[in-house]
């Protein structure tokens, strides 16, 4: 089997990371129980509009939006819980931005927290493994680029300070 620049490509994770002025426990609480204070309502796979993003705080636990037609549309599960140092994420979403319910199609996102100086912390997020998604070079590129992940961490690290306030 030959490896083309498309394969290797779209098993290259995409990282970022970013330090924010608050300790991990905080931090990992800010990223996921408060996932919908920062989360972009323009960023859900539902049909109707999102009226709330929901991470479940445990292995097993849904990822998903809440709709404004009453519907839930999930979007990820919780692969690995372990607060405050780092949770892993199936990113059950599909090229076309629909929902995948095979995790061996899947991508996945981890992100560490990393207590630093003076009561930061570093948050480090890897989203990965896009070589099991059909067409992942598209995704990696997409969630790479701006309006992707590094708005997102940013928007994150916004409600960080935000709530420091």
């Amino acid at each position: 089997m030959t490896t083309t620049m498309a394969d290797h490509t779209a098993d290259t994770p995409v990282r970022k990371s970013i330090t924010v002025k608050a300790t991990a426990e905080r931090a990992f609480r800010v990223f996921t129980e408060g996932f919908d204070t920062w989360w972009p309502r323009s960023h859900h796979i539902g049909d109707a509009p999102m009226k709330r993003a929901v991470i479940e705080g445990f292995v097993g636990g849904r990822c998903y939006s809440e709709q404004t037609d009453g519907k839930d549309c999930p979007w990820g599960q919780i692969l690995e819980w372990d607060p405050p140092r780092r949770f892993v994420m199936a990113w059950m979403i599909n090229k076309d931005w629909k929902f995948e319910p095979d995790l061996a199609k899947c991508s996945e996102v981890e992100v560490r927290f990393t207590p630093q100086a003076a009561g930061s912390t570093l948050v480090e997020l890897e989203h990965r493994y896009f070589n099991r998604v059909e067409g992942g070079e598209k995704m990696r590129e997409s969630v790479g680029a701006p309006g992707g992940w590094t708005d997102l961490i940013n928007l994150y690290a916004q409600q960080v300070e935000k709530e420091s306030q």
